[in-house]
């Protein structure tokens, strides 16, 4: 998916034009400071609202709204008999804040209670940022009223939770959602590139359901200790994982670092040359580096004789750390005298915004156009490089399949359309829209739609995606991207993958033809 995060610190790549990356459509996603009250066993919440600074308009100017707009819904019935009462104050000064209260009857469930707050912040977010200003042709104030009396007589927090995501399914957005703190903090480790834990790859073999092994990370606790891809995993700290899902023996095994995790197993056998059995270890936790990047160079003689060198690169998510490592990745080619490129983005199914763009900036010069942005009133806002010098012009291919998604399909689109590469495989997944990513008070997290893009030469590619140059069907997909770094016969492995055999046939042909700029 793609995600759009508070501005990060810059790479000191490149710069944009027209729009900087912290200013995509849609306010910065940030957390309410909700200020709460009680008054005669009611909630009342002050919601400060920033005018919306960060929402790029075609002709620059930043649109917000005077005057007071005071709007009462009526009728809680009952023992929830209290006013939602909305009350939103625009000031002329960009320095002073928008407020907007929202009072409700307290439930007499705590933990509900908790989850009643949620609530507020999330629809206050929709109500903010959300793409569709008709939220789907309904009134979005009436939905918080009617959602609060639902959630009222309820007695736990994840009957509550649903009471949520029942509200936000009534927009139509698929990716519109709302995500529980557990869930979220695995979503970070895959955005933040790194995870405090013992560095091991799990998931449940479909036919056994037992937990195995994927791999573990070259030079993490796992692997120090001789774990290896097959390990079946019995028990953590003594818990029996039988039924237990690959994400929450996960949770199990991360922790903070300096503490220790008891891993039992049971040895694959052959690989790991101690012979099957049973056998304990005592792991502990470190900083875990997870690298979106897995690279090698592929030599081959060409038609006329020669050797060439191509730069394998597989990029699989676009987290904080993609870009930064994207960029030492083809200077070091580079420097090993790399004459062609394949970037494969088979699989990928998007991530951060800036990630994308900041890489496709790697591979193109001067001032091209990387995404067209549409913000909720329907204006159009082109996303340009200033002045930008490639790291290399030497052919490029990029690998897509129907897995390709979101940033996958912006950083395509952009290579492609400014004809700087070539698209070989299958038809991309087919997500123009963008999210941001706001954490709530409880720890959650709210996914919203906040623009739709078109790639520079204005392809709509929601629900359609990008078609190929030339198709492909791949004979074998590399299972484990993890094994590409530790594969001592990567060459073979990757040669034995159809669509690769492609690319390397159309980076020939584009040697023959001159290179691409």
């Amino acid at each position: 998916m793609n995600f759009h995060t508070t501005p990060k610190p810059e790479l000191g790549l490149r710069r944009l034009a027209s729009a900087p990356l912290s200013k995509l459509p849609g306010p910065s996603p940030r957390r309410f400071p909700v200020r709460q009250r009680f008054r005669n066993g009611t909630n009342l919440w002050a919601l400060p609202r920033k005018k919306s600074v960060l929402r790029c308009e075609a002709d620059g100017s930043d649109r917000t709204s005077n005057g007071v707009l005071e709007k009462a819904a009526s009728g809680f019935a009952a023992a929830a008999a209290a006013a939602a009462v909305m009350a939103v104050c625009g000031c002329d000064a960009p320095a002073l804040a928008e407020s907007l209260t929202v009072a409700f009857p307290v439930s007499r469930a705590r933990e509900v209670n908790t989850v009643q707050r949620t609530l507020v912040e999330a629809w206050g977010l929709i109500r903010e940022t959300f793409i569709d200003p008709t939220f789907n042709h309904q009134d979005w104030d009436l939905k918080l009223q009617q959602t609060m009396v639902e959630m009222f007589p309820l007695k736990s927090a994840d009957a509550a939770y649903n009471k949520i995501s029942g509200m936000l399914a009534t927009l139509g957005d698929p990716f519109t959602r709302i995500i529980s703190p557990k869930e979220y903090q695995s979503f970070r480790i895959g955005s933040d590139g790194n995870l405090q834990g013992v560095g091991l790859f799990i998931n449940v073999e479909p036919k056994s359901g037992n937990l195995v092994v994927l791999s573990c990370i070259e030079g993490s606790p796992a692997d120090r200790a001789g774990i290896h891809e097959g390990d079946e995993l019995i028990e953590i700290d003594g818990e029996n994982l039988a039924g237990l899902g690959s994400e929450a023996a996960a949770r199990k095994l991360r922790g903070r670092v300096g503490t220790t995790v008891r891993v039992k197993l049971h040895s694959g056998g052959a690989e790991s040359g101690i012979g099957n059995g049973l056998r304990e270890v005592q792991l502990p936790r470190e900083v875990i580096k997870l690298s979106p990047i897995s690279s090698t160079i592929i030599s081959h003689i060409s038609i006329d004789g020669h050797e060439l060198k191509t730069g394998y690169v597989r990029l699989s998510a676009f987290s904080q750390n993609a870009a930064a490592e994207m960029e030492n990745v083809i200077l070091e080619m580079e420097d090993q005298g790399v004459q062609s490129y394949i970037l494969d983005l088979r699989n990928n199914p998007g991530g951060l915004v800036k990630a994308g763009l900041d890489v496709a900036q790697m591979w193109l010069d001067g001032d091209e156009t990387l995404v067209n942005t549409i913000d909720r009133e329907g204006n159009m806002l082109p996303i340009n490089m200033v002045n930008g010098h490639a790291l290399t012009h030497d052919p490029l291919v990029v690998l897509v399949n129907e897995g390709s998604a979101s940033a996958s399909e912006i950083l395509a689109g952009a290579l492609h359309d400014n004809g700087r590469a070539i698209l070989v495989g299958h038809r991309t997944f087919g997500k123009g829209k963008i999210q941001s990513v706001t954490e709530l008070h409880d720890g959650s997290a709210l996914f919203i739609t906040v623009a739709k893009y078109l790639s520079p030469a204005l392809h709509d590619i929601d629900q359609v995606g990008i078609a190929p140059d030339v198709q492909c069907t791949p004979d074998k997909l590399t299972s484990s991207i993890a094994s590409l770094s530790r594969d001592k016969n990567t060459t073979s492995t990757l040669e034995s993958d159809s669509c690769i055999m492609v690319a390397e046939h159309e980076l020939e042909v584009q040697k023959l033809k001159g290179s691409a700029s």
